[in-house]
């Protein structure tokens, strides 16, 4: 279950204080080096409750807001006393862990942390410098810390050696390994949580078919739940800690309600109320969806399910769920054998997510480049302090199958209008403490540029136009045999004359980019080229000279303005053939993110009518803005633009009291908006709103003018970017 907050809390540690004080003064003489993992004399389990205070005793109060930072020294104390009494009962033992995991998930940076940098289409490593293995898995939040489980196959290691050649069916269980991580990009390898050692109840290995999988923690017995298909269908392994190493501890062969034994594919996914539920389908056809709630008293069983999707005449894989603005998202893949789709998307339309879903839809987003050649794996929910995010943790499995570089590929998913919109980048950058995230600067801006989607021979591929000038028509097809090993390219050509060949329509940003590709020739070439022209009609071409072989080619210094670009790759020819593969957009300049300007509340020119305070922590510079409470009571700032046109503006502040605080954006003595400042939950709670206004050349006012009597919140900086 995910650790309810607050109430959870203050009722967690009153159970271990009433159940533990009085046993204290007695366990004086035990110390936390002679408990290893039972007490020494109620022969309790601690070693997960010893392995949790070991790891959040590393924390700095520093780093942390002072109103977060108190009731998580409380708990992790109160812990500490538990983990040492050596008559603690498991109650005391299990409160006290999630009492103080609850505590660590409520801690709040003082800072707003750094945009990481997330790349797709390679091969990820851990901070060790070695090989992640872990695919059919998911990412849980515990605590502070986000653990990533997924399972080791031998394929894995000989694709990512040798990812020019096909390694099916070989999915050879390994281990089930955990990273963990506090930004969601940098992954330290923690243990092997389960091997082919590891036994089940009855004594039979972990083995055969080992996939699909996720973690659950159970409140009331303080054990971690690792749900996965497994010998004899779907296996329950228990651990005392995230990184522990588990043990079997049942199996359940049927689902009540699912036609089939087992499960088809299958995820964890844990509601905001703390209760979890396995998302699966049915094992043969796996034409319905189904939601299954884990038992609440120890997570070791799947209660009946109840169907919330079917899909008729077809079947669907990768089955898993998100939660976004209070609905639940069902998403799932065409069932093709690990082939990537676009993600089939059903979603609630009551609160409860074993309530009525819509008819399915396809993720928009997803279409062109078939989820950037994955199919769904499982999603991760980011509550950061300025926006939520989720990300789409695409599966590029395809049975090692020389379907592109990497087995994991992540995307955001955002809302647009009523429903949500995937975005298929090959790099961007996160923000994990605001949840923030943006285009990184070497993305590629070419969808299914190495033609990779399909899968099989086709025509059209997937992404791409075709078009006819004169003679033959059919004159496009991917073929077997890309530029370095890569399984697919495109050919363009006929063995009559024929001019023609695809094209692609795609949204980029204003900027200078770099075109680059690999092609190749054979026959004689009339025209051979690649274009690029932007939403003005201005376009430049790249001429590909004859090659027998693959070669390198790039044009630079391409101007595009934003908008819609179209890329063209053309051929004519009275016999002869183009082969391209591995196509790049890339932005080199005019997209680096520009440090904002930050101008201080507390700093002239600025005014504040009100005072200038620092009593709340969590603020940049040395004070802010303590508005007086009157209509008109304003905070304004004096900012510099060098050229006239559109900013970003971000208004850092803080709302500790129960309702919103409107206020009026007079920019330049005018009323440009209203704009409504949420509670925060605590003045030391310091979140940045973002507006989008039109600035002169040079100097420019923007006040922040309160319409009601309660004022401002307290406002601590603008940035302007």
């Amino acid at each position: 279950m995910t650790l309810k907050r607050g109430a959870l809390v203050l009722a967690a540690l009153l159970l271990v204080s009433v159940g533990a004080t009085a046993r204290l003064a007695a366990a004086e003489t035990t110390t936390n080096d002679e408990a290893t993992d039972y007490t020494a004399t109620s022969r309790v389990m601690v070693r997960g409750l010893n392995s949790l205070v070991a790891d959040y005793q590393t924390r700095v109060p520093a780093k942390y807001t002072p109103a977060s930072w108190a009731p998580f020294a409380k708990a992790l104390t109160t812990a500490t006393g538990v983990a040492g009494d050596a008559s603690a009962t498991a109650p005391d033992v299990a409160a006290a862990k999630t009492a103080l995991m609850a505590a660590a998930a409520d801690l709040e940076a003082a800072d707003e942390g750094t945009f990481q940098t997330i790349t797709n289409n390679t091969f990820w490593n851990d901070t060790a410098g070695n090989p992640i293995y872990s695919q059919g898995g998911g990412v849980f939040k515990f605590g502070d810390t986000y653990y990533w489980y997924g399972v080791h196959y031998v394929g894995a290691e000989l694709y990512r050696a040798n990812p020019t050649r096909q390694f099916n069916n070989d999915v050879t269980f390994v281990s089930i390994p955990v990273y963990s991580s506090t930004d969601l990009v940098n992954w330290k390898f923690e243990n092997n949580v389960a091997t082919t050692s590891t036994t089940l109840p009855d004594g039979t290995p972990l083995g055969g078919w080992v996939g699909r999988l996720g973690v659950a923690y159970n409140e009331n017995t303080g054990k971690y739940i690792l749900v996965v298909q497994g010998p004899g269908g779907v296996v329950f392994l228990r651990g005392d800690s995230p990184t522990d190493t588990f043990e079997g501890a049942a199996v359940q062969a049927q689902i009540t309600n699912s036609p089939t034994a087992g499960t088809g594919d299958q995820t964890i996914f844990t509601d905001d109320d703390g209760k979890d539920y396995l998302i699966f389908s049915n094992a043969s056809g796996r034409a319905r969806a189904f939601v299954s709630k884990l038992r609440e008293s120890d997570s070791l069983y799947a209660e009946p399910a109840v169907q919330i999707g079917y899909c008729s005449g077809c079947g669907r894989e990768g089955n898993a769920m998100f939660k976004l603005d209070g609905r639940y998202y069902h998403a799932a893949s065409d069932l093709h054998g690990w082939n990537s789709s676009v993600a089939h998307v059903i979603e609630s339309t009551t609160s409860s997510i074993q309530g009525a879903y819509t008819a399915e839809y396809t993720l928009a987003g997803t279409e062109m480049d078939y989820s950037h050649v994955t199919q769904t794996g499982f999603f991760v929910t980011v509550k950061g302090t300025v926006q939520n995010t989720v990300i789409f943790a695409g599966d590029r499995w395809a049975d090692f199958a020389w379907n592109g570089i990497g087995y994991n590929q992540w995307m955001p998913v955002t809302k647009t209008g009523t429903r949500p919109q995937f975005h298929s980048v090959s790099q961007w950058q996160f923000n994990a403490t605001t949840g923030e995230w943006r285009v990184g600067p070497q993305n590629n801006y070419i969808l299914n540029p190495d033609f990779q989607a399909d899968r099989i021979i086709i025509s059209p591929v997937q992404g791409w136009t075709n078009f006819s000038e004169s003679g033959a028509s059919a004159i496009v097809t991917n073929v077997s045999g890309g530029a370095n090993g890569s399984r697919f390219g495109l050919q363009i050509g006929a063995a009559q004359a024929y001019a023609g060949g695809v094209r692609q329509q795609i949204t980029v940003p204003a900027g200078t980019y770099k075109l680059s590709l690999s092609a190749r020739t054979s026959g004689t070439l009339s025209a051979a080229q690649v274009t690029v022209a932007d939403a003005s009609g201005s376009t430049r071409t790249l001429n590909i000279p004859a090659s027998s072989g693959w070669t390198a080619r790039e044009l630079t210094g391409i101007p595009l303005s934003a908008g819609t670009a179209t890329v063209t790759v053309r051929a004519s020819s009275s016999n002869g053939y183009l082969f391209v593969d591995g196509l790049g957009l890339v932005r080199t300049s005019g997209g680096d993110t520009p440090t904002p300007t930050r101008y201080e509340a507390e700093t002239a020119p600025a005014v504040c009518q009100g005072t200038i305070d620092s009593n709340h922590a969590g603020f940049s510079g040395s004070g802010f803005c303590n508005g007086n409470a009157a209509v008109g009571a304003y905070a304004q700032f004096t900012v510099n633009a060098s050229t006239a046109g559109t900013a970003t503006l971000g208004v850092r502040f803080a709302n500790g009291a129960s309702g919103a605080r409107p206020a009026n954006l007079v920019v330049n003595g005018s009323t440009v908006a209203t704009v409504s400042y949420e509670t925060t939950g605590a003045w030391t709670t310091w979140s940045t709103k973002s507006l989008t206004v039109s600035l002169n050349a040079g100097s420019n006012t923007i006040r922040l003018d309160p319409t009601t009597a309660v004022g401002l919140p307290n406002i601590d900086s603008l940035d302007v970017g």
